[in-house]
C-alpha cells in the first residue's frame, strides 16, 4: 500500500470545481435508458454513447475522474484509443465500479440487500489497476421501509463496504465507499436525517476495524432529502443544513472529500443542494458531486443516438453548472440564461 499515492489520487478526485461523472451502468441499467430514447442496446451505441461523454469540450474542466463499466475500461474510444488513455490523457482520472449489485438479503426483511463481489475482489483489483483504474467504487444500498432498515442490513453492508475499502488500498486504488439510502419511500426527511446517521456511524465503525486508511478514501453518500413519496419536500436550505449537521456528526477531517450521489434528484435540484452546502462553508472536507444521471440525462436526450454535437452541448452545460455549485458559485439565473 503506498498512502502517499492514495492520498494524492484521493485529493485530485475532489480537487476545487471539479466533480465524478458516474458512467458505470451495468448493460442492463442503460437498456433502461436507451429505452427512453429509443435507441437499440447494442456494443457499438454503448461505445459512442461513452466516446461522446468523455470527448465533450472543456470536460476536464469540470471533471477530475469517470467511474466506469467493467466493457468500458476494456473498451476503445472511436478514435480506438483505449478509454482509460482517453480519460488519462485528459487529465482525468479512470476508475471502476467493482462490485456485483445488490442482492435480496438473506434473513433480512424483504426489501432488504446486501452488495455482492468479494469474492475474487483482489485478483480484479489487480486487473482494473493494470487496465489504468485509480479508484474504485462500491455501493451499499438501504431502504427506508415500514420495518426496515434493520441493525442486520446496515451492519452487513457496513462490513462488505470496509472489506472493499481495505482490498482496494492494498491494491494502492483509492475507494467510493458509496452508503446510498434510498429516497424512493414516502418517508419524511427526519426519518431519513435518523437513518443516513446510524448507517454512517457504522461504516465509519467498521472503516475503522479493518483498518482502512481515511485519508485515501472519497466518500459518496446521499443528501439528507425527503422520500420521493412524501407529501412534505423540504426546502433547498432545509435539505443542506440536515445533510452537513449529519456529515460532521460522523465524517472525520482526515477524509479527503465527499462526492454526493443525486439518488433520483432533478438534474437542477441536486444541483442547488451542492450549492447550497458549499455556500455555509467553510468545512472539514472538499464536497462535490458525483452524479450518473443528474449529469447524463440531458446529454443522452440530446444526443438520441445521433447528434453528437448536441449531446456534447448539454452534458458540458450541466458538468459546468455543478462545477459551480461545488465551488459555491451556482445561480439558477445561469440555468435559464444557458
Amino acid at each position: 500500500m503506498n498512502l502517499k499515492t492514495l492520498h494524492e489520487t484521493a485529493l485530485a478526485m475532489v480537487a476545487p470545481g471539479k466533480g465524478i461523472l458516474a458512467a458505470d451502468e451495468s448493460t442492463g441499467t442503460i437498456k433502461k435508458r436507451f429505452d427512453q430514447i429509443g435507441i437499440e442496446n447494442t456494443w457499438a451505441h454503448r461505445r459512442a454513447y461513452r466516446d461522446m461523454l468523455f470527448t465533450t469540450p472543456d470536460f476536464e474542466k469540470y471533471t477530475s475522474g469517470v467511474i466506469l463499466f467493467e466493457e468500458t475500461l476494456f473498451d476503445k474510444g472511436l478514435d480506438d484509443t483505449p478509454f482509460p488513455k482517453l480519460l488519462a490523457a485528459r487529465g482525468v482520472i479512470p476508475g471502476i465500479k467493482v462490485d456485483q449489485g445488490a442482492k435480496p438479503l438473506a434473513g433480512g426483511v424483504a426489501e432488504e440487500t446486501v452488495t455482492e463481489g468479494l469474492d475474487g475482489l483482489r485478483e480484479r483489483l489487480e486487473k482494473y489497476r493494470a487496465a489504468g483504474a485509480r479508484f474504485a467504487k462500491w455501493r451499499a444500498v438501504i431502504t427506508i421501509g415500514e420495518d426496515s432498515p434493520t441493525d442486520y442490513a446496515i451492519h452487513v453492508n457496513a462490513h462488505a463496504l470496509a472489506r472493499y475499502a481495505a482490498l482496494c488500498q492494498e491494491a494502492d486504488i483509492v475507494p467510493i465507499v458509496e452508503p446510498e439510502v434510498l429516497m424512493d419511500g414516502d418517508n419524511d426527511i427526519e426519518t431519513c436525517e435518523d437513518v443516513t446517521d446510524v448507517v454512517l456511524a457504522a461504516v465509519f465503525g467498521e472503516l475503522y476495524a479493518q483498518r482502512v486508511v481515511l485519508e485515501g478514501i472519497i466518500l459518496k453518500p446521499n443528501m439528507v432529502v425527503s422520500g420521493a413519496g412524501c407529501s412534505d419536500q423540504a426546502c433547498i436550505e432545509e435539505v443542506a443544513e440536515r445533510t452537513l449537521r449529519v456529515l460532521r456528526r460522523h465524517v472525520p477531517a482526515a477524509v479527503p472529500g465527499i462526492a454526493f450521489l443525486s439518488g433520483g434528484q432533478s438534474d437542477e435540484l441536486a444541483t442547488a443542494h451542492l450549492d447550497a452546502m458549499n455556500k455555509a462553508g467553510p468545512l472539514p472536507w472538499g464536497l462535490t458531486f458525483s452524479y450518473g444521471r443528474a449529469l447524463q440525462a440531458a446529454a443522452l436526450k440530446a444526443w438520441s443516438g445521433k447528434n453528437v454535437d448536441a449531446g456534447k452541448a448539454a452534458h458540458q452545460h450541466r458538468a459546468k453548472m455543478n462545477s459551480l455549485a461545488a465551488l459555491g458559485k451556482w445561480d439558477q439565473s445561469l440555468e435559464r440564461a444557458a
